[in-house]
């Protein structure tokens, strides 16, 4: 059952320490530019500064990076104000180190709960009157605080400025992303001998799990999603302890973290022999997939970038078509780096504005029969229309595989 079968061989090998450093180096590099644009966008609302609290927000602005999960216990350390001149870091005792190795170029304010008790201090040490404040990530009560604290200082609520930038990929943020497939592409490939009937589903997302932080990953990008039979049906189900049964669908949906940057790929294999109707589905998947894929390369090498919603059109035109318009409800892709979720969005409700450009996202339909299993094949694709390149960064083969 194995002929055919990937190796972790046939990926690439994990970065080096001196491919992480110089990835270290190209973001100290692109953080004046970053910078510059969003100090660009200060004139249009007529504010004096901006307030950025999202953690990828930090680390893309700034340089400061809470590891994963830190965010929930790190209160207000990494948040950043950025003036016309000047970037202030907040830091408490914890982090104070981290804040000046991680952000050599930011002032370094020392704030613990008390933000609110400061934010006079801090917007007056920058000369702000008008803060522009990442509303859609501030709670109502600490914008309340804030405004009660400094009544002369009018927070502006602003929305999407740096994810609009984030969209577009500098060429090392696109080499994270790609080793970042490479590293789960291997792990995967590395599992298929390890999959046999009995096993349960969180077994094999513990062992997947494990070969990602063993073989080059930093981080997951997510929890491994693993999940066999009429759970396949669930597009974010979790994994279980229910045992893999032969003739079965077995959906792995997972991502590892390289260098700050994510991977994100779904394979859905089979346990044993696929059935007639396993095969159906999958074909059709696959199809909706190459649609859309087709009409992005189509769209590339004519020197345009098609939009969101044209390319969810294109693979939910292939699914409606053999009746199964139903049974695929969610978008059929998203933008990822620092985030697993992030702009560009490829969905029914997308803009039709031309996709941003150089850029990488998702290109996942799915088949979802409820009590019965689910399909879904997912490949990054990365895009170029100055250098009409569009590449697959995941390289893990998109071929019927069964195992066990």
């Amino acid at each position: 059952m194995s002929e055919g079968w990937p190796l972790p061989s046939d990926f690439a090998e994990p970065p080096s320490a001196g491919q992480r450093a110089a990835w270290e180096a190209a973001d100290r590099a692109a953080r004046p530019a970053r910078l510059a644009r969003l100090r660009s966008r200060f004139a249009e609302p007529a504010i004096d500064a901006y307030f950025g609290v999202r953690p990828e927000h930090m680390r893309y602005i700034s340089g400061f990076n809470l590891g994963a999960g830190e965010d929930k216990v790190a209160g207000t350390s990494g948040m950043f104000l950025v003036s016309a001149d000047e970037v202030v870091v907040l830091a408490d005792s914890r982090y104070t180190i981290q804040a000046r190795r991680e952000c050599p170029d930011a002032r370094i304010a020392e704030v613990y709960g008390d933000l609110h008790d400061r934010w006079p201090e801090l917007v007056g040490s920058v000369g702000a009157k008008r803060v522009g404040v990442e509303s859609g990530w501030v709670s109502q009560a600490l914008w309340k605080r804030l405004e009660a604290a400094a009544p002369e200082v009018e927070l502006v609520p602003v929305d999407g400025w740096v994810e609009a930038d984030r969209a577009v990929k500098e060429p090392s943020e696109l080499e994270r992303v790609a080793a970042a497939c490479a590293v789960a592409d291997r792990a995967l490939a590395g599992l298929l001998p390890e999959i046999k009937p009995g096993l349960t589903e969180r077994e094999l997302a513990l062992r997947l799990e494990w070969s990602m932080r063993t073989g080059g990953a930093e981080a997951l990008a997510f929890d491994v999603a693993c999940l066999s039979g009429p759970e396949a049906a669930l597009p974010h189900g979790s994994p279980g302890d229910r045992p893999v049964l032969p003739g079965t669908v077995l959906l792995f949906d997972f991502g590892a973290q390289v260098g700050g940057y994510r991977s994100d790929m779904t394979r859905t294999l089979f346990v044993g022999a696929p059935t007639e109707e396993d095969l159906e589905i999958y074909a059709l998947v696959a199809r909706a997939q190459e649609s859309a894929i087709a009409a992005l390369e189509a769209a590339v090498g004519a020197g345009a970038m098609p939009s969101g919603r044209s390319l969810d059109g294109a693979a939910r035109d292939a699914i409606r078509a053999a009746g199964h318009d139903a049974h695929f409800g969610h978008g059929t892709g998203h933008g990822i780096g620092l985030a697993t979720h992030e702009r560009p969005s490829l969905g029914r409700t997308a803009s039709d504005a031309p996709l941003p450009s150089p850029t990488v996202f998702s290109v996942e339909p799915g088949v979802y029969l409820e009590g019965r299993m689910g399909v879904r094949i997912e490949d990054l694709v990365a895009v170029d229309v100055e250098e009409r390149r569009v590449e697959r960064l995941t390289r893990f083969p998109r071929d019927v595989i069964s195992v066990g």
